[in-house]
């Protein structure tokens, strides 16, 4: 693509971006990532030699022709204000941001209309990413596709109703986070009977693979599916997990509705 891209934020979430469209063979040429974090800054200048940063400075970030906005939601009134001048009329303004919505983020800008929210998933990093996009009614045709190639090449890219994208945030990108521990465990457990780091990490890989292959392709119910396997080592724990995530989930996802 031929647009600059500029990121206002550094952190993890543009550091997964970046790394995907890297492997995808897509980084844009043109990329400027702004933070305040010097740290942040030269692992992304590390990895990425193409991509220039700036610290301490969002100016340059936000002339771009795509602004991508990763910032904490707290701290997004300050900085969207202060950015709202170096915008370009043309620009498309990304928000990675969950809570804020288009109509909020819209008026921070001083009411620029071209605006993106989007919530990505850390597969991204490996072309698997699941991103829910909703477009404000200011941004046209042309460059609703242009972000969409953007991120159909880090995986499945979907629009949804702006009013289901804190739902997205909870299940699909905070979700990866609910089972990578467990899986980690699996692993150091299986190493202590016996099995090499190489092998048990294939074990766990392949298992939680085809556990989701059987969870979503059987045709099976939950139930069937759940009872599949006879002995259940966790079974006595699993209404004490099961509660946990019935009181923490709805919690944090009523926190990010505002």
């Amino acid at each position: 693509m031929n647009e600059s891209i500029g990121c206002i934020g550094g952190g993890r979430i543009v550091h997964i971006l970046l790394h995907g469209w890297s492997e995808a063979g897509l980084l844009p040429a043109d990329i400027i990532v702004s933070d305040p974090n010097k740290g942040a800054l030269d692992l992304i200048a590390k990895e990425f030699p193409g991509v220039r940063v700036v610290q301490d400075d969002n100016s340059l970030a936000a002339g771009q022709d795509l602004v991508l906005i990763a910032v904490h939601p707290p701290d997004a009134g300050k900085v969207l204000g202060a950015i709202a001048p170096a915008l370009k009329p043309g620009a498309t303004v990304i928000s990675l941001m969950p809570k804020l919505t288009i109509a909020q983020l819209s008026g921070m800008l001083g009411g620029f209309a071209r605006i993106v929210r989007m919530i990505p998933n850390t597969p991204s990093m490996v072309l698997s990413g699941y991103t829910p996009v909703t477009f404000s009614e200011g941004v046209a045709p042309a460059d609703r596709a242009m972000v969409g190639t953007l991120l159909e090449s880090l995986g499945h890219y979907f629009e949804v109703p702006e009013q289901d994208l804190e739902a997205y945030a909870v299940i699909s990108a905070m979700g990866p986070t609910y089972l990578w521990f467990q899986l980690y465990e699996l692993e150091q457990i299986a190493v202590s009977f016996g099995l090499s780091p190489e092998r048990a990490a294939d074990a766990v890989r392949k298992m939680a693979e085809g556990t989701v292959q059987t969870m979503m392709w059987s045709d099976l119910t939950p139930g069937q599916v759940m009872d599949l396997v006879p002995v259940r080592p966790l079974g006595e724990d699993e209404p004490a997990i099961r509660e946990m995530y019935r009181r923490r989930l709805p919690t944090l996802y009523q926190k990010l509705k505002g």
